[in-house]
Order: structure tokens, then C-alpha cells, then sequence
């Protein structure tokens, strides 16, 4: 689908956006916690820390804790200050957070997530990047925010058809923006969301100014053998990232990416069921992914909001089928790059080597930070907020 797809078209009646608020049943929280209360224990190994998967202490702790002080209550008002809205797009409601600026000069911005994350990864960027002014930033550098959860996700899912990937994705994101009557916007993403934000750049770019990466893979990483001539001139930093993207892609980093590719409904069974098995899953990564111990990196209500964003939507299997519909989707091999100016953060614990981005993209910035890992905009909120601003402070 090429930019001409995307057309300005007034917006009707059968597209309409509607507000939105988070209002879980009692009756589902009250399973919830007999669930938790009622866990059936796997046993473990003496000493066997983190090397076969998530240990049972630890798990128990975080279990424990949900089931007797965290507050989903909290964390749901919380959510339901932000202005929420639904529509369809092509068949698939859509649930978004669309936060304004009050800076009428703003640009907007779409923010996407990715996996085992949500709309709420976002939340301590949200102020800084909307209202500047209040937050010691330059108000010329204020957004409005349009904060989406992909297709299966949360409150946008489940899926009801094949061929969520993430091309239709994008397209959807690119209607969305429409709707919301942006002519001019930015993109952002990390993980799943560094994926379809580039996509942007190809599908509407007469509309779409520049996108902002962080934990950046696909088109900023080698595949196959690197040549040794190649590797000898290579940085430090980028042998550590070489070594990192290794690991991810070894068949301990990758195995949930296997099976979420390949058998995304036999997970799911799991998941949808057990509370304690869906949490342990999305922390298994999130141990993996963050900089430094876990408990140091998130708080234990980050992780827990999080995880709760499947759990009460039943979208552990739809959003796992989006890695299923990715790895079968068309390829477009030898496509041109598009001409869409990108920038790209580079946390501690990323695997993007800035040559390879260069030679797919129009790269025009890359920031390099000694602090942060995959989900940034948690782990290191000041330093994502100030690079998108970098970025963009010349797009405007």
C-alpha cells in the first residue's frame, strides 16, 4: 500500500471514535486473587537462580504481592485521567490513549509498544513529552500523543481474523492519524512498536515527518556471518551489541519468539489460564531484557500493570499470533528505503549497530546511552523523552 492508499478523506460516520474507560468487574479481580491464592507450585532444583527460567522465589514474591498490596484500582484511575478512545479500522476495534498538548504549535506523535508491554509503558513520558513547559523542557518541543495498543493487545483484542501482521498494522496506524485529522506526524516504537513504526515511513510519507526507534532489531542488525574483515573494524560498543543480538538470537534468547511464531494457539491455552504462567512468561523476558536485576530496573507494579493488560483482555494468545502472522507474511525483499528521516536511541542492553541501520534507512540521528535497557521509556524515561525531542527539534 503506497502513500496515494492513504487518502484525506473526510471522516464518516461508520468510522466513529468513541471515549473510553478502563472499568474491570469486581467479579474478575475477585478471580484474579483466588486464582493466585490457589496456585498450583512447580517444584525446583537446589540453587538453580535464574539459569532454568524464572525461580520459584521470586515468582512467589511477585505473586504474592499482586494477590495482597498491589491496586489494580489504583493503577486503573490512573490510567482513566488520560483521555481513551475506541474505534474500528478495518474490522479490528482499536483502543487508544490520546493525550493532547497544551501547546497549540505541537506535533504530533504516535507511540507504539511492543511485547510483553502495553499502552502503559508510556506513562511516565506522557507528561514531559505533551507538556514540557511544566516539566523544565522547551514548549516549543511539546507533542500530542496518540498512544495505541497493537492489534491483539489489551483492550484492542483479541484479533478476530489472520493477517494482523505488522504492514496492516501500520496501515491501520496510518488511518488512525487520519481520523484524528493529523496531516503531519511523528512515529516512535520500540520492540514490536520498532517494527511497525518504520513501516510508516513506507506506507504514508507524505504525512509521516520521522520516526524514533529504541530496542531496534529488524534493519539495524546483520544476518548470517558477518565477514572478518568487516568484524575487525567493529567498536567495542558494537561487538558488545554483535554479543548481545548473538545471545537474543540464540535457542535460549529467541525460545518464546519460537514459540510464539510457530504455535501461538497451544501457548495460549497456558497462559489464559494460569495467572501465575502468564506472569512468569512476560518476566522470564523482562529479566532478560532490562539493564541490570529486574527488581532494581521496574517496580513491581510496572510489571504487574503490564501483565495485567493481558490477563483481564484474554490477550496472551492474539498477541502472540502477531509474531505467528509476521514470520508468514509476504516479504518485501529489495524494496527501496524509504526517504522518511529515522532516528534511533541505542540503550545499554540494545543489539542495533548503527552501519546496518544506515544501509536500510535514512538515518539522519543515533544516540548511544551507558543507561537503560529494552523498555526504555520506563527504565530511562529522561533519556527517551529528550532524545525524541532531539530528534524531532529539527522535523517540526
Amino acid at each position: 500500500m503506497n502513500s496515494a492508499s492513504i487518502e484525506r478523506r473526510p471522516v464518516s460516520s461508520d468510522e466513529a471514535i468513541v471515549p473510553f474507560k478502563i472499568d474491570v468487574p469486581q467479579a474478575d479481580l475477585d478471580d484474579l486473587n483466588a486464582r493466585l491464592a490457589n496456585t498450583r507450585w512447580p517444584d525446583e532444583l537446589p540453587d538453580a537462580g535464574w539459569e532454568y527460567g524464572v525461580p520459584r522465589g521470586y515468582i512467589k514474591g511477585l505473586a504474592e504481592y499482586w494477590r495482597t498490596s498491589y491496586d489494580w484500582r489504583a493503577q486503573e484511575a490512573k490510567l482513566n485521567e488520560l483521555p481513551q478512545f475506541m474505534t474500528t479500522i478495518d474490522g479490528q476495534p482499536i483502543h487508544f490513549l490520546h493525550v493532547t498538548s497544551p501547546e497549540p504549535d505541537a506535533l504530533p506523535l504516535l507511540l507504539t509498544h511492543g511485547w510483553p508491554g502495553s499502552v502503559a509503558e508510556f506513562l511516565d513520558v506522557i507528561g514531559p513529552l505533551t507538556d514540557p513547559r511544566s516539566h523544565g523542557g522547551n514548549p516549543a518541543e511539546a507533542f500530542h500523543l496518540v498512544i495505541p495498543a497493537l492489534p491483539g493487545f489489551g483492550f484492542s483484542g483479541p484479533t478476530n481474523e489472520k493477517g494482523w501482521n505488522l504492514s496492516r498494522t501500520a496501515r491501520a496506524w496510518a488511518e488512525l492519524m487520519r481520523r484524528l485529522g493529523y496531516e503531519r506526524y511523528g512515529a516512535q516504537g520500540g520492540d514490536l512498536g520498532a517494527l511497525v513504526s518504520p513501516e510508516l515511513g513506507h506506507i504514508d510519507p507524505e504525512h509521516v515527518v520521522g520516526i524514533h526507534l529504541n530496542a531496534a532489531t529488524v534493519g539495524f542488525i546483520p544476518w548470517g556471518e558477518i565477514d572478518p574483515a568487516e568484524l575487525a573494524t567493529f567498536s567495542d560498543r558494537e561487538k558488545a551489541s554483535l554479543a548481545r543480538m548473538q545471545e537474543f538470537l540464540s535457542d535460549e534468547g529467541s525460545a518464546y519468539f519460537k514459540v510464539h511464531a510457530n504455535r501461538p494457539q497451544t501457548i495460549a491455552y497456558a497462559l489464559t489460564d494460569s495467572l501465575v504462567g502468564q506472569l512468569a512468561w512476560a518476566v522470564d523476558r523482562m529479566h532478560a531484557w532490562v539493564q541490570g536485576p529486574i527488581e532494581e530496573a521496574l517496580t513491581r507494579d510496572q510489571i504487574l500493570t503490564n501483565v495485567m493488560f493481558y490477563w483481564i483482555t484474554g490477550t496472551a494468545g492474539s498477541a502472540a499470533r502477531f509474531y505467528y502472522e509476521n514470520m508468514h507474511m509476504a516479504a518485501e525483499w529489495g524494496r527501496a528505503p524509504s526517504a522518511t528521516p529515522v532516528g534511533v536511541a541505542a540503550f545499554a542492553e540494545d543489539v542495533a549497530i548503527r552501519r546496518y541501520g544506515e544501509r536500510g534507512n535514512n538515518l539522519v540521528h543515533w544516540s548511544e546511552f551507558e543507561r537503560g535497557g529494552h523498555f526504555a521509556a520506563m527504565e530511562a524515561p529522561d533519556l527517551l523523552v529528550g532524545d525524541i525531542r532531539e530528534l524531532f527539534r529539527s522535523l517540526r
